[in-house]
């Protein structure tokens, strides 16, 4: 075993073509597979552009010796001459199919044990197992093609901003904590005992600062970290496009972004459609119960509750009174359902929040049936298929409450019936603006406000008299791009006059004195003459994940986190010596 010096690659194995036919090449990778017919041995040797096959036969008996002993994932070095393959044992399924390697010397460059799980097929071996040999899964095809994809994107998204004026700027890793939203990471400073720096959670607060420089168009591929509580679809560090612009109306970024998407998802030959469709908060709420809808199937939400105004069930009258509404999803066709597919949904909503509960009406051929008690009279059911509009056939799923309830649960029950009955037309592609969100929401438990998105995002104009007096009611000039039911990004307009940012402080309850110690050099930076500026930042990792029709991050991500934030293949987090606590000024209790 050895890396003799006389040789050089002069090709990648998925890169030789019919153009090499009577070339002699050097190729250089891992053995894929072995098939030993006595007097021939083939090999499929892989590196990241593909496979090619090679053929070890008598003529050159060292070669084939060695050829012999080649096991999967063995490396190897083979130069021989590029030849056609036989018409029988022509692949058409991978690019190098109609040609083959005729060896003419091997050399083993570094032998493999016998790996975990097969490389060369499906994933078999569980998630833990893989991402503890992570540098082995790395090297199946479906994730090369990935990680591919995704410096791709980088390279796309890099090319358009450059031509849009944007300028590519660093900011800060090490920063200070400004604990508004999750939780920062902090790294203890050995200088300063005693205090810390925290990872940023987003660039938000450095390109508010390079648009008061005067930079007018900034964007930054970013690593950002959040120590959130764990989810599935979330990582403790990821990557996001982030831009910013100054002087910009909403409707500017709303084209940028568009034109970005646009751009990326040309690359797997997807087809954007522009403009993107708009909802404001409260009708993406009222017709679909979420801020990020999915909107390639219908199924909207419909508001029943005119026709059990004055209903004589005690239980819908008390609804009404109770400030709550009734409504529900029209389901084409549906009146076919069972009584036990009924139970099902119904369980399903039960399941959702505690006394939730579902009612139905059935049009049929021979009339209109319904789960509703006997209460209910035949006149507000007919209103009801009036408001709703149904037809013979559809199955109408109804719930009372409160109106926060009602929009939770049955947009939840939307995304499941939409799964369960394969309502998403396949490779659709259905992108929104979701636009003017709440500015801020009341925290029962902390008796305060908080920011719906971050501290930094402008009220919208009209609403300002309101801030002070009905905070609740204010809203932002924020928005977010939804693809197919997932938010790709969120963004706004920034406060950048300095008495607002003070007012928006205010009622968040960060008085002056905690405003300046955590947010003085941007309170200051606002009072020489910041521009208005506004921005976006978008999820690398969850674009690339829908461009290469993942279901998981963890699948476009080199080296992720498990679900529970660790690192399975390095072992982090990770203990540290009582020395390295020490010169840090850190004492850990038990």
């Amino acid at each position: 075993m050895n890396s003799p010096a006389d040789l050089e690659r002069t090709c990648h194995c998925g890169l030789i073509k019919e153009g090499h036919v009577d070339q002699t090449v050097t190729v250089m990778g891992w053995v894929d597979r072995r098939r030993d017919l006595g007097s021939l041995i083939f090999l499929d040797l892989r590196d990241r552009e593909g496979i090619v096959q090679v053929v070890a036969d008598p003529e050159h008996a060292g070669t084939l010796a060695k050829a012999k002993e080649a096991r999967p994932e063995d490396v190897l070095a083979v130069t021989g001459k590029v030849v056609w393959r036989d018409k029988e044992t022509v692949n058409p399924e991978i690019p190098t199919g109609r040609v083959e390697i005729r060896a003419e010397r091997i050399e083993l460059l570094n032998a493999s044990e016998t790996p975990p799980f097969p490389i060369n097929s499906p994933a078999s071996a569980s998630e833990e197992t893989r991402l503890h040999y992570r540098f082995l899964d790395l090297r199946r095809e479906r994730l090369q093609r990935n990680l591919q994809l995704r410096h791709r994107a980088t390279m796309a998204i890099r090319n358009f901003f450059d031509k849009e004026g944007f300028l590519e700027i660093e900011t800060p890793f090490l920063t200070r904590s400004t604990p508004e939203g999750a939780r920062d990471y902090l790294v203890p400073s050995r200088l300063y005992p005693g205090q810390f720096y925290a990872l940023p959670q987003s660039p938000q607060l450095f390109k508010q600062l390079l648009m008061v420089a005067g930079f007018d168009r900034y964007f930054q591929i970013v690593r950002c970290f959040r120590d959130e509580d764990l989810r599935s679809d979330r990582q403790p560090e990821f990557t996001q496009i982030d831009l910013e612009i100054s002087f910009p109306k909403i409707e500017t970024i709303f084209k940028v972004v568009e034109r970005l998407l646009e751009r990326i998802f040309s690359l797997v030959e997807i087809s954007v459609s522009t403009p993107f469709p708009r909802l404001s908060y409260p009708e993406a709420i009222s017709q679909y119960g979420t801020d990020r809808p999915d909107i390639r199937y219908d199924l909207k939400l419909l508001d029943v509750s005119a026709a059990f105004s004055r209903s004589s069930f005690r239980v819908f009258r008390q609804i009404m009174e109770d400030g709550g509404l009734i409504k529900g999803i029209r389901v084409p066709g549906r009146a076919s359902f069972s009584r036990k597919q009924l139970d099902d949904l119904r369980g399903f909503v039960q399941d959702q929040g505690k006394g939730a509960d579902l009612s139905w009406i059935k049009v049929t051929t021979e009339g209109m049936k319904s789960s509703l008690p006997k209460a209910v009279g035949e006149k507000e059911l007919e209103a009801v298929r009036g408001s709703a509009q149904l037809e013979e056939n559809d199955l109408f799923l109804m719930l009372g409450g409160p109106q926060k309830i009602v929009h939770l649960i049955l947009g939840r029950l939307r995304e499941h019936l939409a799964l369960q009955e394969n309502l998403i037309p396949e490779k659709s592609h259905a992108f929104l603006w979701v636009y003017n969100f709440p500015l801020l929401e009341w925290d029962e438990q902390e008796k305060r406000y908080f920011a719906c998105s971050h501290p930094f995002t402008s009220p919208l104009d009209e609403d300002l008299d309101l801030l002070e007096s009905d905070p609740a009611r204010v809203r932002a000039k924020s928005y977010d791009v939804v693809l197919n039911g997932v938010e790709l990004g969120s963004g706004s307009i920034r406060i950048h006059q300095r008495e607002l940012q003070t007012r928006v402080f205010k009622v968040l309850g960060i008085e002056p004195e905690e405003a300046q110690a955590k947010f003085g050099f941007l309170l200051e930076a606002l009072g020489y003459g910041a521009p208005p500026h506004g921005g976006i930042a978008l999820g690398l990792d969850r674009i690339i994940m829908l461009l290469a029709g993942e279901r998981s991050l963890r699948d476009v991500i080199a080296f992720p986190k498990t679900a529970r934030a660790v690192d399975l293949m390095c072992g982090a987090p990770s203990t540290v010596s009582e020395k390295q606590l020490k010169e840090l000024g850190l004492k850990l209790e038990k």
